[in-house]
């Protein structure tokens, strides 16, 4: 399967731009939050750990499209963005007033789970930079049309953080694929950015928007009855998710390809790990199967898949394999500490190859 319209590296000065925000993440690593005396910190975010994948692990020229607020906050933000390779010139920086009255930056507080305790996040991002943006925060025709992008990608937490932010994500999503962009949304949904009835509603109108404008969907399938408002297979087959996804693409004339990662959860240590991939074309391929895989952080599996996908189709890999890139990277980021891979090509690679299992000496 191939997407027509990928760029060609040449006429572009990205492979991949993230539209999204970028958190800093307080890890009190084998603890909980309530009895921390310290923690580790990572940047992450649901968007940006795609730019960041792309970029540590796969050599791909990425950036990411944010806002911070410039203290030393925001300043240790973009320099553990620097870190993991992703260009910062696309962030939106706000003037600090000196106690974030306007504008601040996200907080997440994660603590990683372990056996049946399961993982928990405790976000703290109300009124931050990111949730500010708006459509003409930035020049989305010299981004696109002077700079050039291959592939832009953006999700359902960006989108949810307010009204201007899911109308920036649609903005950009607009002039991206005026310009021959590929555009890929990751389904994932916060509760904790939709609450009470009003706000389901809303999160129906946002996450439809999305998938109206972009090529490449990500999710599963609650993202399709839930927010997307598929109608549930008459009986329940064990081909549901497809019949899902066929629906999806039947709704969605502009998506190309519907992916989704298969999570089975038996402890938080010790999750099944799979996925499964529709075309347009009518190719359906399912990837190997990680059965009884032991997790040390599954907070950025998801999103480690979705950059190995990324990967796979820039370049220009079939659909089966592109699809083990994205489930062998989600595998591997579970396996380490904090929101993003600490893996090699080389052992991603290897996973794909089924020899990543080896003492390397």
């Amino acid at each position: 399967m191939t997407l027509a319209r990928i760029r060609p590296a040449a006429d572009c000065r990205y492979d991949a731009v993230s539209l999204g925000e970028v958190m800093l993440r307080f890890d009190p690593g084998e603890g909980r939050i309530r009895t921390a005396r310290s923690f580790n910190v990572w940047e992450g975010g649901g968007e940006y750990n795609v730019a960041r994948g792309l970029s540590r692990t796969f050599g791909q020229r990425t950036a990411v499209a944010t806002a911070l607020v410039d203290n030393e906050l925001g300043r240790l933000t973009e320099n553990l963005i620097l870190g993991g390779g992703v260009d910062t010139a696309l962030i939106n920086w706000r003037g600090f007033d000196g106690v974030g009255r306007t504008a601040r930056n996200a907080l997440n507080f994660t603590e990683r789970g372990f056996g049946l305790r399961g993982a928990m996040g405790v976000s703290d991002r109300g009124h931050s930079a990111a949730s500010q943006l708006t459509p003409d925060s930035f020049d989305w025709d010299h981004l696109f049309g002077v700079l050039g992008v291959r592939w832009l990608h953006t999700g359902g937490i960006f989108a949810g953080l307010s009204d201007t932010t899911s109308a920036t994500a649609i903005a950009a999503m607009t002039a991206a694929r005026r310009h021959g962009t590929i555009v890929s949304v990751d389904l994932n949904f916060r509760p904790s950015l939709f609450t009470g009835e009003a706000d389901a509603e809303r999160a129906t109108r946002v996450f439809t928007q999305l998938a109206e404008h972009a090529d490449v969907l990500v999710g599963g399938a609650t993202d399709f009855t839930d927010r997307l408002g598929i109608a549930e297979p008459d009986s329940d087959r064990a081909d549901r998710l497809d019949q899902l996804a066929a629906r999806v693409l039947d709704k969605f004339a502009g998506v190309s390809l519907v992916a989704s990662t298969v999570r089975r959860v038996h402890s938080a240590s010790v999750n099944d790990w799979s996925a499964r991939a529709h075309a347009r074309d009518g190719q359906a391929v399912t990837s190997r199967d990680f059965a009884g895989l032991h997790i040390m952080d599954r907070v950025g599996g998801g999103d480690g898949f979705v950059s190995g996908l990324i990967y796979g189709l820039l370049q220009d890999k079939s659909l089966a394999e592109a699809l083990e890139f994205g489930v062998a990277h989600g595998a591997l980021a579970m396996t380490t500490p904090g929101d993003n891979s600490m893996a090699s090509l080389a052992e991603v690679t290897a996973q794909v190859n089924g020899t990543g299992s080896h003492v390397q000496r």
